[in-house]
């Protein structure tokens, strides 16, 4: 299927989902996660009416900010060193993966230099794994009310990367959990945070995100195919 054909399946299975558990669809938003995809592909989707992507990688992403000329919002998704934030600064208007103080104070630094507030989420390693970053759910609040300070940050809610299921089933307990941690972090009443956001919810498990509460879901390979790597 074309891109937007894609894209409308896609959109409908969204809608059942909230549907499904009761949530107005709107609430909802698709982040399309174009990594390793050309700009073509992104142009073709924008076309189709998506218009919000998210981006893994600095270089890559830095390079399509340049070449996609359609009307488009991009989100950084991936893991950021903080060395490199100054490239994506003014350009994105969300960064997903804030998982310790150190990252957040630079995003500070580069946003205050632009005069100009960023919208973070928090990464939460729901599942405890070795391989993948987030800061730990003990740690949430502390982080939470350290990042609150910097006023050039704005934090809207949390993010998380559950361990990977056949069954998208699996992946149900962590995205409730997550659930959970925000409504802990909107009772401690921390000025100025927000958590109207839950990223989470990729290809394979997207609905089951949506009915646990995602608002964001990370879909790549359901709208663009499989990954394309350079030989």
């Amino acid at each position: 299927m074309s891109i937007a054909a894609n894209l409308n399946h896609l959109r409908e299975r969204i809608e059942t989902a909230a549907s499904r558990a009761g949530r107005d669809p709107a609430s909802v938003r698709l982040v399309a996660v174009s990594k390793t995809k050309p700009a073509e592909a992104l142009e073709e989707a924008a076309r189709a009416g998506q218009r919000l992507f998210g981006e893994n990688y600095v270089q890559e992403f830095t390079t399509k900010a340049r070449e996609v000329r359609e009307p488009v919002e991009w989100h950084f998704i991936g893991a950021l060193q903080s060395n490199k934030v100054r490239q994506i600064a003014g350009l994105v208007t969300m960064i997903h993966s804030v998982d310790r103080l150190s990252l957040a104070q630079e995003i500070e630094r580069q946003w205050a230099k632009l005069d100009a507030t960023c919208d973070i989420l928090i990464q939460v390693n729901v599942a405890g794994e070795t391989t993948k970053s987030g800061t730990t759910a003990e740690e949430l609040l502390t982080l939470v009310r350290e990042v609150a300070l910097l006023p050039h940050l704005r934090v809207r809610g949390l993010m998380t990367m559950p361990p990977f299921f056949d069954d998208p089933e699996g992946a149900r307990p962590y995205f409730r959990e997550l659930k959970q941690l925000a409504g802990v972090v909107a009772a401690a009443g921390i000025a100025g945070v927000s958590m109207d956001e839950l990223s989470m919810g990729m290809s394979g498990d997207f609905e089951s995100a949506i009915e646990e509460g995602a608002t964001l879901v990370r879909i790549g390979t359901s709208l663009f195919g499989e990954r394309e790597y350079p030989r």
